[in-house]
């Protein structure tokens, strides 16, 4: 039987002027893994702080187990002062721990000296080394690379005690929680798949936040039905009307009235903003390396890149690669120590970075939003609302902002200055999913320069064509393919060691597919603009590469089954069908790249 770790009842909390939740109860018991989600500034980091018991609720009740150990991972933990072995733990398990976050180069550094996302980092560590029978994380991928997600990710599918987690990793969602507690308008609605195989809780959220959108709609046109008949009866003359009950026209009165339920925000995000014209040049980088003073390995070695109208690069690599070094580069904040930087005349550079860069604390939302001017115009204030930030909120200090509120505020007044290059330095960093979700939809059309720095692999699918892989230790290459081709090429076997018919396939496939594109008829032009062209041919590659390897496993079973005709039989069933979808890939891909010539 389930031990129950936290048993939360009737929790109620709120910020001065602003009420977050009210009369949310859960219990979490061992094995569960919960997921909290919800829009920025719900109050999600202050209910986890509440089943920590770091907070005390305005009402309700917090119980946990005899004896639970409870660790907690806050969105900005505090270290004790010292070293960061000292922190984390002596032994080889702390050193383990802090080289899979990525942290191994600073085990001896001050924790005082530490950036906000390295101290998050041994935060984690000396939480994942130490024993606890229940969980609660902050947004716990915030800061790592991929390897370290994955590593985490692999971690928490194997924790056998509780867990609680906020995140907007939706990787991570769908493969660790099992129940999802979303937080909409201060009501908790908890969402769970019918039963522990049938799916992730991030899926059944999905499910059934797209059900209760759709009965919302359903209950307000039959409310809307209603109130036409009961406005009809009301209007029949006067003589019947002083013969009907009081309470029928109280009631119908009450009826034409109510306000239908209103949407957690009015409208999609406000991210249109436009874009000045980008001409035919973008930005050069010929020759670019940089070090820090003092320093003497390179954190760049120098290279070469064009970065043209429309596309779409993603940075990949390891933590301390120089990723956030080459958006400062790419935007001027630095200046390389090699080489130099060709900038189109058009170019305009809009850098969404790292929290807490180009935010003043001390300012209101308004006062940000208006800057030079001093009070917001009538479009200042339009805008404020399209992001989201309604009355209440545009008159707060942006110091009580939650983590997301401020992150979408940076990315207001970024895109408010209409950029027609964006640098975005890990944007999925606090945005809540709604936010994430418009912010992919946009850059699909958007018809500028991205460069995006991200460890979410969904963002970067959803985003980017190449990406400009890093390796650490100065070095740079381009990988088509996006983050998909990046991880495959490096769990990939050395060409030295694949035998020679492998050998000869990989250098026979492309030229198989350009001498097919060489017969095929030009297509007439495409009516999709090039980056949706170039996006949609990276998504035909990918889907290219597993067929082709779904193929290639179904091939290799092939031989091993012997003279079992049952086996060979079914074996070679599910080959035509591999086979079919090979050539059905190949053919979008094949008609793509026409339509890209």
């Amino acid at each position: 039987m389930p031990v129950i770790l936290i048993d939360a009842q009737s929790l109620k909390a709120s910020r001065p002027n602003r009420p977050l939740f009210d009369d949310i109860s859960l219990t979490l018991s061992d094995g569960d893994r919960i997921g909290v989600v919800g829009l920025n500034g719900c109050g999600k980091s202050t209910l986890l702080r509440i089943l920590s018991g770091d907070y005390s609720p305005d009402s309700g009740v917090v119980r946990y187990g005899r004896g639970a150990r409870i660790g907690m991972l806050a969105q900005q933990p505090v270290l004790p002062r010292g070293s960061v072995r000292d922190a984390v733990s002596e032994d080889w398990r702390g050193e383990a721990m802090l080289d899979r976050l990525g942290m191994s180069g600073l085990i001896d550094a001050q924790t005082n000296e530490l950036s906000g996302g390295q101290q998050k980092r041994v935060a984690l560590a000396k939480l994942l080394v130490s024993e606890w029978d229940a969980l609660i994380l902050d947004e716990p991928t915030n800061h790592l690379d991929l390897d370290a997600i994955a590593y985490l990710e692999e971690w928490l599918a194997n924790f056998r005690g509780g867990l609680i987690l906020v995140t907007h990793d939706r990787h991570v969602l769908d493969r660790v929680t099992t129940k999802v507690l979303e937080i909409d308008r201060g009501k908790a609605y908890l969402h769970m798949p019918a039963n522990r195989n049938a799916g992730s809780g991030y899926a059944a959220y999905l499910a059934a936040r797209i059900e209760r959108e759709e009965q919302a709609v359903t209950a307000e046109q039959k409310r809307k039905n209603l109130a036409r008949t009961e406005l009809a009866w009301l209007r029949r003359g006067a003589p019947a009307r002083t013969t009907k009950p009081k309470a029928r026209i109280d009631a119908a009165t009450e009826l034409v009235n109510r306000r239908p339920e209103a949407a957690a925000r009015s409208g999609e995000i406000g991210l249109s903003l436009g874009s000045q014209r980008l001409g035919s040049k973008g930005i050069e980088l010929v020759g670019v390396g940089f070090s820090w003073p003092g320093a003497g390995a390179l954190v760049l070695n120098p290279f070469d890149h064009l970065l043209e109208p429309g596309d779409r690069l993603g940075i990949v690599g390891p933590n301390g690669a120089g990723k956030s070094t080459l958006l400062d580069l790419i935007s001027g904040r630095l200046k390389p120590s090699h080489g130099h930087l060709d900038i189109g005349s058009t170019v305009k550079i809009g850098y969404y970075d790292q929290l807490g860069r180009e935010l003043n604390v001390n300012q209101r939302v308004r006062e940000a939003v208006a800057g030079d001017k001093g009070q917001p115009s009538i479009e200042d204030n339009q805008l404020m609302r399209q992001f989201w930030f309604d009355g209440d909120t545009q008159y707060a200090p942006i110091s009580t902002l939650s983590g997301g509120e401020r992150r979408r505020l940076q990315l207001l007044l970024t895109l408010i200055e209409q950029p027609n290059v964006l640098l975005l330095d890990e944007p999925t960093n606090d945005l809540d999913l709604d936010t994430l979700r418009a912010l992919e939809d946009y850059l699909d059309e958007w018809p500028g320069i991205v460069v995006v720095v991200s460890h979410d692999r969904v963002f970067l699918d959803r985003t980017v064509i190449d990406v400009l892989a890093l390796d650490g230790v100065g070095g740079a290459a381009v990988v088509r393919g996006g983050v998909a081709g990046w991880l495959k090429q490096r769990n990939a076997a050395p060409t030295e060691q694949m035998s020679g018919a492998q050998r000869g396939k990989l250098i026979a496939t492309p030229t198989i597919a350009a001498a097919e594109l060489a017969q095929k008829p030009k297509s007439s032009k495409s009516s999709k603009s090039p980056s949706t062209v170039r996006r949609l041919i990276t998504q035909s590659e990918t889907a290219l590469a597993k067929a082709t390897s779904e193929l290639e496993k179904l091939t290799a079973q092939m031989a091993s089954v012997g003279k079992d005709h049952v086996k060979l039989a079914k074996i070679s069933e599910e080959l035509a069908k591999a086979q079919a979808k090979v050539n059905s890939a190949e053919e979008t891909w094949l008609t793509l790249v026409a339509e890209a010539e």
